[in-house]
């Protein structure tokens, strides 16, 4: 059940270096839900869900997150996530993200303030745990840096808005930064064009992205994962799959 949705679908959704020619676009206030499933064979189950709101504040954006497990999973693994992000409105980038977990009896609180001078982007990093059964947290400061395109796992989600996917050419890879309080990860992705999607009786016409993530050292961290995005104004991530050691997780959009 870890980072079911935090560490799949909100990384999932980094679609904002797939592009150089993205248009500006301007987002109000909202809500969007999804719904978490665990697929395994014959059990297909929702395991979680998960909440984002966006508000506009003058020359910024403030975005928070909600995820947790069902009660059935909470027997399991009990997940309770929150993140939050401050983003500048010209372009999506983060000035401030803020990730809480409480995740089977753990507790993390993460911080990351993010200067930029030119192409480059410094991350000054807190990271406070609580190991299970344990009272007492630990904190510690890291620093990371990075050239070009560098977001949060939350802001991540709110480029994908911004991009002209009808004028991309199926094949088209992209590689852009994401700093967690941990370490700092590379994403390559891969646009494969349109596609119709089904699902909940409905059809859509959506754009397909698969994209793995690699350490600084180019050791990849994760499988690949597939995302299908509505090819409409709103750009939003519709389905997204992500393989687990057993079964896979499904991230499905909630109209």
């Amino acid at each position: 059940m870890k980072h079911i949705f935090f560490k799949i679908a909100f990384l999932i959704c980094v679609f904002g270096a797939i592009a150089n020619t993205a248009q500006a676009i301007s987002l109000g206030n909202e809500t969007i839900n999804y719904k978490v499933i665990y697929k395994w064979g014959l059990v297909h189950k929702q395991a979680g869900r998960a909440r984002l709101l966006l508000k506009k504040n003058g020359t910024h954006y403030n975005a928070s997150a909600y995820a947790r497990s069902e009660p059935w999973a909470d027997k399991i693994y009990r997940l309770r996530d929150t993140m939050f992000t401050t983003m500048n409105v010209s372009d999506f980038s983060p000035t401030r993200y803020e990730y809480i977990a409480h995740e089977d009896g753990k507790y993390s609180h993460d911080i990351i303030n993010f200067t930029r001078s030119g192409n480059n982007v410094t991350g000054k990093c807190s990271r406070t745990r609580r190991k299970k059964n344990e009272q007492k947290p630990t904190t510690v400061s890291i620093t990371h840096s990075a050239s070009g395109m560098t977001v949060d796992m939350l802001s991540s989600f709110y480029y994908l808005r911004s991009l002209d996917f009808a004028a991309m050419k199926p094949g088209t890879k992209k590689v852009i930064n994401i700093f967690s309080s941990k370490k700092k990860e590379i994403l390559t992705f891969t646009y494969k064009g349109l596609q119709s999607l089904k699902y909940d009786g409905k059809t859509y016409q959506t754009y397909k992205v698969v994209f793995t993530f690699t350490s600084d050292g180019k050791k990849q961290t994760s499988d690949p994962i597939e995302a299908w995005v509505s090819a409409d104004a709103r750009r939003i991530p519709l389905k997204l799959v992500g393989k687990l050691k057993i079964g896979q997780v499904q991230c499905l959009y909630v109209p």
